[in-house]
């Protein structure tokens, strides 16, 4: 066998263990696989919804009063709304929606938040008490009283409502890389990386980073589910989408008017979002269990 073939072999061999250990991790658990399973399915619809939903001219709030408010059947599996849109179309392309804006709050929370805390972990003294204090001050208002506040001054709107929750998300992400940050820097081999003259950016890149990804990661496949909450809150009370986009927390807002005799127009986007939470909770949990084996048990 060729030497370098075989050394790439050899280097290959505990990726491919890691691997199988995680597979194994993760297939064991029931409610880590439910996870898996639920935020698959989100993301497929989410991708596949333009071309699966029965009824695509009623994304845009078609009006088609002679069909309002009919009980699920074979023609409308979820049944209609107030002015005749099939509740299955709109609630599949609100998957859509509600994945992006979820992710997107959570990437861009993370991208403030992370450096930032890094940077207060690894530079301590006074740089570290302005960014900690700062971060304090976003912390001490409840995450949605503030974002109702924020999106009250500058307008409803699901863009805004995104803009909002980053500003209430990111300072969870300054805490948890600062602490990892501060571990990290006291270690033997940070020490010895110093001693043998690495830069502040390649101990960062080298060791930092890689050591506080696992953390991260996991925060974020909760924060998602948690996102796609925050959006529904903030869409209920008339502060996120408007009609007729399809988020789900601006139908059951209107939907409520219609409880409890036409029952199905809230439930639909209702349990939508219940298992899109439940599914990312869920993966959370289980990609904690791979990642952080400190944590398993049993």
């Amino acid at each position: 066998m060729d030497a370098p073939l075989a050394v790439e072999q050899a280097a290959a061999a505990p990726e491919r263990r890691r691997l199988r250990l995680a597979i194994w991790l993760l297939t064991r658990s029931f409610s880590s696989m439910l996870g898996l399973f639920l935020v698959a399915a989100i993301v497929l619809l989410a991708l596949a919804g333009p071309w699966i939903v029965p009824y695509p001219d009623d994304v845009a709030g078609g009006v088609n009063l002679a069909n309002k408010l009919q009980p699920p059947s074979a023609a409308h599996w979820l049944g209609t709304d107030e002015v005749g849109n099939d509740i299955l179309t709109r609630v599949i392309i609100g998957a859509r929606l509600s994945l992006l804006v979820g992710i997107g709050i959570t990437v861009a929370a993370a991208v403030i938040g992370v450096p930032l805390g890094i940077l207060a972990g690894l530079a301590g003294g006074r740089l570290r008490e302005v960014i900690m204090r700062f971060t304090d001050l976003f912390l001490s208002v409840p995450g949605l009283v503030l974002a109702i506040a924020l999106v009250a001054a500058l307008g409803p709107g699901i863009e805004n409502a995104m803009i909002a929750l980053i500003l209430v998300w990111w300072p969870g992400y300054v805490r948890l890389a600062e602490s990892k940050a501060l571990s990290i820097r006291e270690e033997p081999y940070i020490e010895a990386a110093r001693v043998a003259g690495a830069s502040r950016f390649r101990i960062l890149r080298r060791h930092v980073l890689p050591n506080s990804i696992s953390p991260l990661i996991v925060k974020m496949s909760m924060d998602v589910g948690q996102a796609i909450l925050a959006v529904a809150s903030l869409g209920f009370i008339g502060l996120g989408a408007k009609p007729p986009t399809p988020e789900w927390g601006a139908m059951i807002s209107i939907a409520r008017g219609y409880l409890p005799e036409w029952w199905w127009y809230a439930m639909a986007p209702g349990v939508f979002i219940y298992l899109a939470v439940l599914g990312f909770n869920l993966l959370g949990d289980g990609l904690r269990d791979i990642l952080d084996p400190r944590s398993n048990r049993g």
